[in-house]
């Protein structure tokens, strides 16, 4: 692609473009050598992943080593320090490109900086919030699968031909699946979120820029067979696209903080085997609705505290009981700075289990994508508005009635066609299906 039909495409954006709301034309001239510098045009226009610009500054001085250390060990990640130094030594001797190579390598293990308010909490998380319905039950409540299947609204017994933790829901379970996703995209587009459509596939290099392991045993990601010699992976959250999405591109202040929402597929190979994760809990494809923040450095703090917000708001107003929980050093992964988890009372087990999570990743994801403004490496926030399978399980478990009915929440009804409960009464099931034996034939 010349850079004629470069400028031509990137002048000719859609109006709708986030970048394109208070940017003026002129603005978008000047700074379109800086857009040419930052992109790598390779065939029809796809971009490279640049190579990462970490803070050598921080990770390469041994007066860091101790505190970069302890840091790997609380979080019970990977990540070798020693290491790094090391070969930082050794390449300021030599100045050899494969020592600089491998140093890179090894510094990509190490994971981000943790809040300091987050080390206190030891191994145990922190319960900042408590949201209580005190919904009572005087009739013993049933698990999730148990209403459902009574209904005959969901089958998971399907490892034959999908795979293990594989689900299929139907009529009005289907049905909620969809008025879920409508109402949260629905009320974050007024909240001033901009709406982006997302892939499913990814390069493995953005999966990994992202934080996220895709290789070894303990990779939740599935890698796909190689075609015309690209290195693809199935995304397991929208969180990486939109991170893609703004790779090398250099963000004006006027426009942040920018909030984006995705609606994707999510392919994750769970391996869990505790009962407390079985049926849908814990699934190998599910649809989330996923938010996306960029920020610069000095607020991140309070875009996380404000998605944070946004779900405890838009669970309570599902009618949920809810806890919010700031989690410890071993559970914010490589990527995130803190994290904080918001739970849903499950009344049949009678366990608070995660409904979503919300995180702020600072800038462990702009170095390695080269995402910046005026200059500078922005802070990028995800939080879950709406993962189905878990939101579901709650909504059946916490507003199950005495007739094996669920109710609706208001905020729902809108788009079920004005359904306050799903029941047998108003199912209209698919045709029964009988399963066939297959028969032998005789020799």
């Amino acid at each position: 692609m010349g850079p004629r039909n470069v400028l031509r495409d990137y002048i000719a954006r859609p109006t709708g473009h986030p970048f394109r709301n208070t940017l003026s034309l002129l603005f978008e001239i000047k700074n379109f050598k800086t857009f040419l510098s930052h992109h790598k045009f390779i065939g029809t226009g796809s971009f490279k992943v640049p190579e990462p610009e970490l803070e050598f500054s921080y990770l390469c001085d041994s007066r860091n080593r101790d505190e970069i250390m302890k840091n790997i060990t609380n979080r019970k990640g990977v990540g070798d320090i020693d290491k790094v130094l090391h070969l930082h030594n050794s390449y300021l001797k030599d100045e050899n490109n494969l020592t600089k190579t491998n140093m890179l390598k090894e510094m990509l293990k190490i994971p981000n900086r943790t809040h300091p308010a987050v080390l206190a909490h030891g191994e145990e998380p922190k319960v900042v919030k408590r949201i209580e319905k005190k919904i009572n039950f005087d009739f013993k409540p049933k698990l999730f699968h148990e209403i459902a299947n009574s209904m005959k609204l969901l089958r998971n017994d399907i490892s034959l031909f999908t795979g293990h933790r594989s689900y299929f829901f139907v009529e009005q379970l289907s049905k909620l699946e969809s008025a879920m996703i409508k109402h949260s995209v629905s009320k974050l587009i007024k909240a001033g979120f901009h709406l982006v459509s997302v892939p499913d596939i990814l390069d493995r290099a953005v999966i990994e820029s992202c934080g996220m392991e895709t290789r070894g045993q303990r990779s939740q990601v599935y890698s796909l067979s190689s075609v015309h010699g690209s290195d693809k992976c199935l995304s397991g959250t929208a969180e990486m696209a939109l991170a893609a999405y703004l790779m090398n591109n250099e963000i004006h202040p006027s426009q942040l903080p920018l909030r984006l929402v995705a609606v994707s597929r999510c392919y994750r190979a769970e391996t869990s085997s505790t009962s407390e994760e079985r049926g849908i809990y814990r699934v190998h494809q599910f649809t989330k609705v996923e938010m996306f923040g960029v920020s610069e450095p000095e607020q991140s703090s309070e875009l996380l505290d404000q998605f944070r917000d946004w779900q405890v708001n838009h669970f309570a107003d599902l009618g949920l009981d809810l806890q919010v929980m700031d989690m410890p050093p071993h559970e914010l992964g490589a990527q995130a700075y803190r994290k904080y988890d918001v739970e849903a009372w499950l009344p049949a087990k009678q366990i608070w289990a995660e409904l979503s999570s919300c995180s702020d990743c600072t800038d462990y994801q702009s170095r390695r994508l080269n995402i910046r403004s005026n200059g500078r490496f922005v802070h990028t926030v995800n939080g879950t508005a709406c993962a189905v399978p878990r939101l579901l399980i709650a909504l059946f478990e916490q507003h199950q009635q005495r007739d094996g009915s669920v109710l609706i929440p208001p905020s729902l009804q809108t788009y079920m066609g004005g359904a306050t409960h799903i029941s047998k009464d108003n199912n209209h099931h698919l045709p029964a299906l009988r399963p066939m034996k297959r028969l032998s034939k005789k020799t």
